[in-house]
């Protein structure tokens, strides 16, 4: 079995996003480049059939021309986003598209994710990008787009995809899913502090310039 260690790594990840309420059963999928040839990932209906509980032999190995090389199961129509961000920039060693519950508030609403806790700094802005269906080559141009208009940000980035969900970006699996963590809590803690700035009970404060000291690991 190819990267087996990598798949097993990607099974608990997955596992754990959809236990955390970071993606649904209306989908998401997960990518990481093992080496120049080769990309790891979910099958499609990883979430609606599998609830992401998948085992090792069903992450699929596919080859830079999106064939599969192993694998129990078929590949994700969304693989064409995954692969613009790979192609747009060779430092992407993950694209984590996920569904998650707090940031689907911004993305539904079409709006900026107000980037307010310590933790995500690092990201500057989280955009919501204009919207295209899912699974389209619109959609995927769109990604690919924005990530070449961040050609000189250093990794990670993230953008909220209208009406549908989040794409994160790092240079490994890891990483992609520990920015995805705090991204959601950002989320979560974003729309209440709106909320209470609406009503006047404390009005958001820009700290920004208060946060910067923490912006490398």
């Amino acid at each position: 079995m190819l990267y087996r260690k990598e798949r097993e790594d990607l099974c608990k990840v997955v596992r754990t996003m959809f236990q955390r309420f970071e993606t649904n059963a209306a989908g998401g999928n997960v990518s990481a480049r093992v080496n120049d040839d080769h990309i790891i990932m979910t099958p499609t209906l990883v979430s609606q059939q599998k609830f992401c509980d998948l085992q090792r032999h069903e992450i699929l190995v596919v080859n830079m021309n999106e064939q599969k090389v192993e694998g129990d199961g078929n590949i994700t129509r969304e693989i064409n986003m995954h692969m613009a961000c790979y192609r747009e920039r060779p430092d992407i060693g993950c694209v984590l598209h996920a569904h998650p519950k707090e940031s689907l508030v911004f993305a539904a609403m079409g709006m900026e994710m107000l980037n307010i806790t310590e933790a995500t700094q690092k990201l500057g802005t989280i955009p919501t990008l204009p919207f295209a269906p899912a699974t389209s080559p619109e959609l995927a141009e769109i990604v690919r787009s924005y990530v070449q208009t961040r050609q000189e940000d250093a990794l990670p980035l993230a953008m909220l995809l209208n009406k549908h969900g989040i794409v994160v970006l790092d240079k490994n699996l890891r990483k992609a899913f520990d920015m995805l963590e705090r991204i959601e809590y950002n989320a979560y803690a974003a729309y209440k502090a709106l909320i209470l700035d609406s009503l006047s009970i404390k009005k958001i404060e820009n700290n920004s310039r208060e946060l910067e000291f923490n912006l490398e690991e």
